[in-house]
């Protein structure tokens, strides 16, 4: 296979963060493991208004802070023309192009494509928590090999909830995960995952955090006092706990990135071997 070009969509505004570290991880995993040439081009979506353009073969769309609310900031259009212009390609076109949106982005195009209610929560969601598997989610390829319940690093303000079951099935597209049930809270349950299409996945949760980076940054002081006041100190200790069980966020880290990279790189592949 000639080189894969990999575009990476920053969405972090320039804050510090471990996301972009850990989708890098990924990839130079998956690439030395595949014995493949990797062309990878990150783009700062956000902060300077840079969207790559649709000569890459995989997409990667990053979490990022702040509101997935309208805004009249310059990139906003930008990229939902860029989101808009990979849908239609995939339509077009034999070779497809593959794209992970994660957390932001994902809440994002959820926005952009009006398939459900987008808002803020009443607290945010912070933790290693489980997330439920949907029938769609056990046969799904990327998430197949999941335990039900499996974990996930969760941090968000907002949330999509209450989809439109006309809207999705006109789009095609398919709940994969759910957030954890609250029969006592009578609030509406979070979506954590869609398939978008066959070449589009999207988590609302970050599929990218690896156990052990997500560990030891736990572990430091700044990070321990900033969780602490935040949330708690049973909260902080209970996330050290699960970070540090193998069966947990690594097990995530291990499966849905790179399932969906090598789904990817099949794909990609037998347009060139029909």
């Amino acid at each position: 296979m000639s080189k894969i070009k990999i575009a990476i969509l920053d969405m972090y505004n320039n804050f510090p963060n471990e996301g972009m570290r850990c989708i890098r991880q990924l990839l130079r995993r998956t690439e030395l493991t595949q014995q493949l040439d990797f062309s990878i081009d990150t783009f700062n979506v956000r902060a300077v208004a840079e969207i790559p353009d649709l000569s890459y073969d995989i997409y990667i769309s990053s979490g990022g802070p702040g509101s997935p609310l309208q805004s009249d900031e310059a990139w906003e259009p930008l990229y939902f023309d860029f989101i808009d212009s990979l849908f239609a390609h995939n339509k077009s076109n034999e070779r497809k192009k593959h794209l992970l949106l994660i957390c932001h982005s994902f809440q994002l195009v959820s926005r952009h494509l009006e398939i459900g209610e987008v808002s803020q929560r009443k607290s945010t969601s912070f933790g290693v928590l489980p997330v439920h598997l949907t029938e769609a989610g056990h046969q799904d390829l990327v998430l197949a090999q999941l335990p039900e319940p499996f974990y996930a690093v969760d941090s968000r303000d907002y949330q999509l909830t209450d989809l439109s079951p006309e809207r999705i099935s006109g789009l095609g597209i398919t709940v994969l995960c759910m957030e954890k049930e609250r029969p006592h809270i009578p609030l509406a349950r979070a979506v954590m995952a869609l398939r978008f299409s066959p070449e589009i996945i999207g988590t609302q949760f970050h599929p990218e955090a690896d156990g052990e980076g997500m560990l030891r940054y736990m572990l430091t002081d700044e990070r321990k006092h900033q969780v602490i006041t935040a949330y708690g100190e049973e909260k902080y200790h209970e996330m050290v706990r699960l970070l540090a069980d193998p069966n947990t966020i690594e097990l995530t880290e291990s499966i849905i990135v790179p399932s969906f990279l090598q789904l990817a790189l099949i794909a990609l592949r037998e347009p060139a071997l029909a």
